[in-house]
């Protein structure tokens, strides 16, 4: 069939519905270069306008996922991963991967960079002196194999096609749209040859889905595509109307994810949802006959430390410092500033903008303005105070973690602002809000 990219836009531009050899001729193009960037362009913008009905968003999954290598697995036991959206203080990949690990699962996971204010988990692991990243696929079969786990990067040989189409969308304004959101999303999971797939979706101040309805018709529609393409997904939506964990950054959310599996911290709401999405894969790998076995699975995990020793092992087989738990200090970076922020006034906190405090972390040097920047791994903010917690001259909002007095003092004028302050008692919301199978 003769590609015509410009016919294929303008079946979308009219309204009308793509066929799936189409979908299929078009991907192709952008990998092999026979669709051109403005092309890309033009077919993105006529789907944020038009929409894709499901078929559409299946065909589009599976060919991005086709589009390059797709992964084959021979192990013992269920190949599972999960993906969030992207919140603040979201480290929940770092010891939900070694748990379902010593749960008897294997879990390939591709992870990202942050993005605007969010964290990125392969961001937080460049912080791990020695981390592999970006291991050849031989490096991180083994791993997988070897330790059950593994924490990577999306390498050049999987969905070429969703790295090419994310960058036209980038820059065109149609990051936002929900179906190709979603194509983007899955067909990276597909091609990573996974047998189950928990989404951790995130609702709230500092998600990109601000309104819960929204939030749910992104889970509706990943939850429907993935299955629709063969893969077994089941959705969670959880709160970030406040930072998950009381840790943002790089080196710092590390530390957390070390405290909270050597059972140093164990923080309620970064607890629940870990314990959740655990349950969900262990569910969906066949690991546990129903949630409440699988949240017990996941806590015996945490709680004996089997969870962290996965976590360890996975650490040093790609690079990482073989004592990680023992000595984090020695190994994680260390800001030259580091300083208490008090509100302005004494009282509860009743609402946190999360987004402002994402941007802190980015001002100073934790995440992105550009994509060429470099992170500081060692900013950031720790004790993070939560809706509900009393703050006064003895307890501060945060501390900041800064390259230096000034950076530290812009990020405590940006977090007194993102803070309200108030009289009485507050509670923030749920950390899991609710569930949607499909």
């Amino acid at each position: 069939m003769t590609l015509l990219p410009q016919e294929i836009i303008r079946v979308k531009r009219d309204g009308g519905t793509l066929a799936a050899a189409d979908i299929e001729a078009f991907v192709a193009g952008l990998v092999d270069g026979r669709v051109t960037e403005g092309q890309a362009a033009a077919l993105a913008m006529a789907i944020f306008f038009n929409k894709l009905s499901l078929d559409e968003r299946v065909a589009l999954t599976r060919a991005m996922m086709a589009s390059g290598q797709v992964l084959t697995w021979d192990l013992p036991g269920p190949v599972l991963d999960k993906h969030s959206t992207g919140g603040v203080g979201d480290c929940v990949s770092l010891p939900l991967g070694p748990a379902i690990a010593a749960c008897g699962g294997f879990v390939p996971m591709i992870s990202g960079r942050g993005l605007g204010h969010t964290g990125g988990t392969l961001d937080k692991l460049d912080s791990v002196p020695g981390y592999v990243t970006q291991p050849d696929i031989e490096t991180f079969r083994r791993v997988v194999r070897e330790t059950g786990c593994a924490i990577i990067g999306q390498t050049a040989d999987l969905a070429p096609a969703d790295k090419r189409l994310y960058a036209i969308r980038d820059v065109t304004a149609t990051v936002e749209s929900l179906d190709l959101i979603t194509a983007s999303i899955l067909s990276k999971k597909l091609a990573a040859g996974l047998q189950g797939l928990a989404m951790d979706v995130k609702v709230g101040s500092g998600a990109f889905m601000v309104a819960r309805d929204d939030a749910r018709a992104l889970a509706e529609s990943l939850v429907a595509v993935a299955n629709g393409a063969g893969l077994r997904t089941h959705a969670v939506l959880t709160d970030m109307d406040q930072p998950l964990a009381s840790a943002a950054g790089n080196a710092v959310e590390v530390a957390y994810c070390i405290d909270y599996l050597t059972g140093k911290r164990r923080e309620p709401r970064f607890h629940a949802v870990t314990v959740a999405l655990g349950a969900e894969m262990l569910l969906l790998g066949g690991l546990a006959a129903d949630r409440e076995a699988g949240a017990a699975m996941m806590e015996e995990a945490v709680s004996s430390g089997r969870a962290a020793e996965a976590f360890a092992k996975m650490v040093a087989a790609l690079g990482g410092p073989k004592d990680i738990l023992e000595r984090p200090d020695a190994h994680l970076a260390k800001s030259a500033v580091t300083m208490p922020v008090h509100a302005e006034a004494s009282g509860t906190i009743t609402r946190i903008e999360t987004r402002a405090v994402g941007m802190a972390v980015v001002a100073l040097g934790g995440g992105r303005a550009r994509a060429q920047d470099t992170i500081d791994p060692a900013v950031g903010l720790t004790d993070l105070a939560a809706v509900g917690d009393t703050v006064d001259a003895s307890r501060p909002l945060a501390l900041v973690h800064a390259r230096d007095a000034a950076s530290a003092e812009a990020a405590a004028r940006a977090l007194r602002a993102a803070y309200r302050v108030g009289e009485g008692p507050a509670a923030g919301a749920a950390p899991v809000l609710e569930r949607v199978e499909g």
